[in-house]
C-alpha cells in the first residue's frame, strides 16, 4: 500500500512522534509506502509530496514542530480543493490519507473521506485539548509543562515585588491549559471561557489575599470574557467575527486589577512558547501510539474515524464524533480551581 501523510494547523511538540511512528510501523511491519506532503492540507491540494523513509524520520522524536511543515488550509473551504486532492491522491496512487490535525484539520479531514470516498484517518493534536472523543491530544501535555514551569517562576518575583502577576495563557474557546497548568502552577485566581468572570470579585478575592500575603498570580486563558451584566470598565476582547483579540483580555485583566486594587500588577503573555520545543515524554508517547493506531487502521481498511486515547486504550471513534463541537472544561474541573 502507499500512504500518504500530512500535519495541518497550529504546530505541537509531538507531531514529529507521530510521522516517525507511521512511517516506521507502515515500512517495517506492513510494507507500505509512506508519501509526506508539505503545508497541511495545501500541499495535497498543491500536490507537494516527498517519499519518507527510516533515514527520514531518523532523529526526530523529540524534535518539536512539523518536519512536514504544516498551514491553516482546509479543501473544502478552496475553490476546486476537493478536486485537487482527489487528483494528488490519483496522480500519487495513494490508497490512504493519514491526516493529524485539530478539530480543523480533522473536520477537512471527514468532508474528504465523505465527499471523495479515500480512506482517511484523522490524529488529533492541538495545545487546547479541546477535540471531542479523546482524552488527550498530541500537544497537550507539553503546553501544559511549559506554562506550570512559567507560573512557577513568576511566584518569586511576585512576591519579591509585592506584586499581582497576570500571566496570559493560550485557550481561544476552550480553558484547558490555563486550568490545568493555573492548578499545577499554585495560582490564586484562574480564568477560563467556560466561566465568564466578574472582574469586582476576582479584585475582592485579590484584596482579601493579600490580608496575609503580599502577592497573587492570575492565569487567564485568551478567550476569558467578563460576564453579563458586571461591572467591567475594560476594553473590547472579542473581536467582531466572535473571536479573541490576541493579548487584550490579559492587559485589560491587568489594568483593571491595578485600578480596583491599588497593587501593583504586572502582565506576561507566554504566546507561541507554549506550543515550541521539545514534547515531553507524554507527548512522545501519545503521538508514537496514535501513529502506529492510524497506519494499523489504514492498512486494515478503516476510514472515515480518527485515533482517540480512552482512559489506557487507543480506540477509533468516526469523524462524526468530533466535528463541529468542542471539548469544554468541565464543571468540576473549574469548581475546583477557583476553590483553591
Amino acid at each position: 500500500m502507499r500512504i500518504g501523510i500530512l500535519t495541518g494547523g497550529g504546530d505541537c511538540p509531538g507531531l514529529n512522534a507521530a510521522i516517525r511512528a507511521v512511517v516506521k510501523r507502515g515500512t517495517s511491519e506492513h510494507g507500505c509506502s509512506i508519501v509526506g506532503f508539505r503545508n497541511g492540507w495545501q500541499g495535497v491540494i498543491d500536490g507537494d509530496a516527498r517519499p519518507l523513509t527510516r533515514d527520514d524520520v531518523s532523529g526526530i522524536l523529540v524534535v518539536g514542530g512539523t518536519m512536514l511543515g504544516t498551514a491553516r488550509c482546509h479543501p473544502h473551504k478552496v475553490e476546486g480543493g476537493m478536486e485537487a486532492v482527489r487528483d494528488t491522491v490519483l496522480n500519487e496512487k495513494l490508497d490512504g490519507l493519514i491526516c493529524i490535525g485539530g478539530d480543523g484539520t480533522l473536520k477537512a479531514a471527514g468532508k474528504v473521506s465523505a465527499a471523495t470516498g479515500i480512506p482517511v484517518i484523522g490524529i488529533p493534536k492541538t495545545i487546547d485539548n479541546d477535540v471531542v472523543g479523546t482524552d488527550a491530544a498530541i500537544g497537550f501535555d507539553t503546553a501544559v509543562t511549559v506554562a506550570t514551569e512559567a507560573i512557577d517562576r513568576l511566584h518569586s518575583t511576585a512576591e519579591s515585588h509585592n506584586r499581582v502577576m497576570v500571566v496570559e495563557l493560550m485557550g481561544r474557546h476552550s480553558g484547558w491549559i490555563a486550568v490545568t497548568s493555573g492548578m499545577a502552577g499554585g495560582a490564586d485566581i484562574i480564568l477560563a471561557p467556560e466561566e465568564p468572570f466578574d472582574i469586582e470579585v476576582i479584585a475582592k478575592k485579590i484584596k482579601h489575599r493579600h490580608r496575609y500575603k503580599n502577592f497573587s498570580i492570575v492565569a487567564v486563558a485568551e478567550g476569558a470574557i467578563p460576564a453579563e451584566g458586571s461591572n467591567w470598565t475594560g476594553g473590547p476582547t472579542i473581536d467582531g467575527k466572535g473571536n479573541p483579540i490576541a493579548g487584550s483580555i490579559g492587559h485589560e485583566v491587568t489594568k483593571a486589577i491595578e485600578e480596583l486594587t491599588g497593587f501593583p500588577t504586572r502582565l506576561t503573555v507566554l504566546g507561541y512558547t507554549q506550543r515550541g520545543g521539545i514534547p515531553t515524554a507524554a507527548d512522545r508517547l501519545l503521538g508514537t501510539r496514535f501513529g502506529i493506531a492510524a497506519i494499523d487502521a489504514i492498512v486494515a481498511g478503516e476510514t472515515g474515524k480518527f485515533t482517540a486515547l480512552r482512559g489506557e486504550k487507543i480506540v477509533l471513534e468516526d469523524f462524526s464524533v468530533m466535528s463541529g463541537k468542542t471539548k469544554w472544561v468541565p464543571k468540576e474541573l473549574l469548581e475546583a480551581a477557583w476553590g483553591l
